[in-house]
């Protein structure tokens, strides 16, 4: 028998989440909802956020099983690192430097050399030297771009706990969430 994944999608006080694909594997466990009870996955140990659950080991395999990192709104995003995610903040030391999230810790994924960027090429060392490959951790840039790339080589390096941050910085700052100089 074949199993296809399912995809589900949560409701959140004020905002909802993207769909989320849960392992085939699990599917029998991922309860759906009505907009009268909002949805819960109920794998493995769930994580209590807000008035949401974040299924820990739902956000890992689905790491694990595709390569690809899941992504998560701002707001989501600060819940986790309010949670106790660490926010790894991949822009260059400059953009940085002009603000970031609060507690964020700051390793490039690029720098920009001339009118272009370059890959730095001790991004995961780096990251190594300050993370564990089971620490959950929040992956975010300005926008989103370099940090979903960041998010995708940290995966196939090994590390599990991956999120990235859609929207980056700019949607944190846009979101009124905490930023320091």
């Amino acid at each position: 028998m074949v199993v296809k994944p399912f995809v589900s999608s949560a409701c959140f006080t004020g905002f909802s989440l993207p769909p989320v694909l849960c392992p085939p594997h699990l599917n029998q466990r991922c309860l759906l909802s009505s907009s009268a009870n909002p949805q819960r996955c109920s794998i493995g140990s769930n994580r209590k956020v807000s008035n949401f659950r974040i299924p820990k080991s739902g956000l890992r395999g689905n790491l694990a099983s595709t390569g690809v990192p899941t992504s998560v709104p701002v707001r989501v995003a600060h819940e986790l690192f309010q949670a106790g995610h660490r926010y790894l903040d991949v822009r260059t030391p400059e953009e940085f430097s002009a603000g970031h999230a609060s507690g964020a810790i700051n390793i490039p994924y690029m720098y920009r050399v001339g009118s272009g960027m370059v890959k730095n090429p001790n991004f995961l060392a780096e990251v190594s030297s300050h993370f564990g490959k089971y620490d959950e951790i929040i992956v975010g840039c300005q926008i989103g771009k370099r940090s979903f790339m960041a998010a995708t080589d940290l995966l196939a390096a090994g590390f599990s706990g991956i999120t990235d941050i859609a929207g980056g910085y700019a949607a944190w700052t846009q979101n009124g969430l905490p930023t320091q100089m």
